[in-house]
């Protein structure tokens, strides 16, 4: 199979993974409302970039952004994560504050130092967090997050939901960023999930 064909099958992936999680976004937010009573997502405990455990309780009492991805994604992990903490950094010099998460989906490779390394090449406000199998697979599926290896080999690439989860202060969903959205809309999204 041709190089370009490969990029293209992949490229095609990331669209149909955006697509459904919006879907699931869509009816989850039809069903629950956007201020639901009940926190979203379920609570779970993982270990940092430190390799200390961190539980989703820590989490409680400010707003957040969730993305669920993996360090040897080619493109949408480094953007998304670059683009969040550009309008974490700008959102604080207005006053207002948020914290970035961001959950492996592939804990073979991505240890607790690779994490480090990693999100510090970013910002070093980021919470990297990882686990094993079973936690990360129980995870996901408690936030409503789909992932899948594809490929074979130490270079394989992990198909996920592009998807970042917007959680206000008292766990509840307050919207979504999809991939690739415009600029103008993420901005005012965050701005309103810090209080700014």
């Amino acid at each position: 199979m041709k190089t370009g064909t490969i990029i293209q099958a992949g490229l095609w992936a990331v669209v149909a993974l955006v697509a459904g999680a919006l879907v699931f976004t869509y009816v989850s937010i039809s069903r629950q409302g956007v201020a639901a009573d009940a926190p979203y997502g379920t609570p779970f405990t993982l270990v940092d970039q430190n390799g200390k455990s961190f539980a989703s309780s820590e989490l409680a009492g400010k707003p957040y952004a969730l993305f669920f991805g993996y360090t040897h994604c080619p493109d949408v992990c480094p953007t998304t994560l670059y683009e969040l903490a550009s309008h974490q950094q700008e959102i604080e010099k207005e006053g207002g504050d948020f914290r970035i998460v961001f959950v492996t989906v592939d804990p073979a490779r991505d240890t607790s130092g690779i994490l480090k390394d990693y999100v510090e090449a970013v910002s070093p406000q980021i919470v990297a967090l990882t686990g094993d199998q079973a936690d990360i697979a129980k995870t996901a599926k408690g936030w409503g997050a789909f992932y899948r290896k594809s490929g074979k080999g130490d270079d394989y690439l992990m198909d996920h939901t592009a998807t970042t989860f917007l959680i206000d202060g008292d766990g509840r969903l307050a919207g979504t960023i999809a991939y690739g959205e415009d600029p103008k809309t993420v901005t005012a999204k965050l701005e309103r999930l810090a209080g700014v």
